[in-house]
C-alpha cells in the first residue's frame, strides 16, 4: 500500500473514476425518449407538464407507463398539438417499480440508451434510485426532469423499500407486487 494514503480512498477511488466517467459521458449523451410515470391525479399534471415538455423535443417518442386513461391521456397531447404517434401508452405497470420494469426490455431492445425521466418533484427520489438500478441494468441512462407540485418529499422507506424490490426484480425477475404472475 501506499504509504500515508488511507486504505478508504485507495478502495473508493476507483468507484469515484466509474462515478465521474459516467456523469461525464451522461452530459453528452442526449435523451432519445421521454420516459413518464403516469399515476399523478385525476387533473393529469404530469401528463400536461410532459406535453409542454415534448414541443421541445419534437423528435423523440414519449412513453406514459401506468396511471391516465388513455382518452384524457390523448386529448392533453392532442390540445399541445403533439403528434399521437409518438406516444406509447402501457399499462401493465401496477407501482413505480413495474413503471420500469416492464418496459425497460423494450427500451433496451429499440436501443434507447438514455430518457428524460418525468414524474413529480415529490417522487423523484423514489423514481431514481428504481431507475438507476433497473435502467441501469440495461445501460440505460436517465435525466430527471421533475413535475412541481406543493407535496412534500415521499418518506425515505418508501425509497429504500423500492430499491429492495427493484434488486429482488433484477436477481430473480419478480418485482414483488401485488398480483405479480409467474413468468413461464
Amino acid at each position: 500500500m501506499l504509504k500515508g494514503v488511507p486504505k478508504f480512498t485507495i478502495l473508493a477511488l476507483p468507484l469515484m473514476l466509474l462515478w465521474g466517467y459516467r456523469e461525464v459521458r451522461n452530459q453528452f449523451i442526449q435523451p432519445q425518449a421521454i420516459l413518464v410515470l403516469g399515476g399523478s391525479s385525476e387533473r393529469l399534471e404530469r401528463e400536461k407538464f410532459t406535453a409542454k415538455f415534448a414541443q421541445k423535443h419534437p423528435k423523440i417518442p414519449i412513453w406514459i407507463s401506468g396511471g391516465s386513461p388513455k382518452a384524457p391521456t390523448r386529448l392533453v397531447f392532442s390540445k399541445q398539438g403533439v403528434d399521437l404517434k409518438r406516444l406509447h401508452l402501457d399499462y401493465d405497470a401496477v407501482d413505480t417499480v413495474t413503471n420500469f420494469t416492464t418496459l425497460v426490455d423494450e427500451l433496451e431492445a429499440r436501443g434507447i440508451r438514455k430518457v428524460y425521466l418525468v414524474t413529480s418533484d415529490y417522487h423523484m427520489r423514489r423514481a431514481s434510485i428504481i431507475g438507476q438500478i433497473v435502467l441501469g441494468s440495461r445501460g440505460i441512462d436517465f435525466k430527471p426532469v421533475s413535475v412541481p407540485s406543493n407535496a412534500s418529499p415521499e418518506p425515505v422507506q418508501k425509497s429504500v423499500r423500492d430499491g429492495v424490490r427493484s434488486i429482488l426484480w433484477l436477481t430473480t425477475g419478480y418485482t414483488g407486487a401485488k398480483g405479480e404472475q409467474s413468468k413461464q
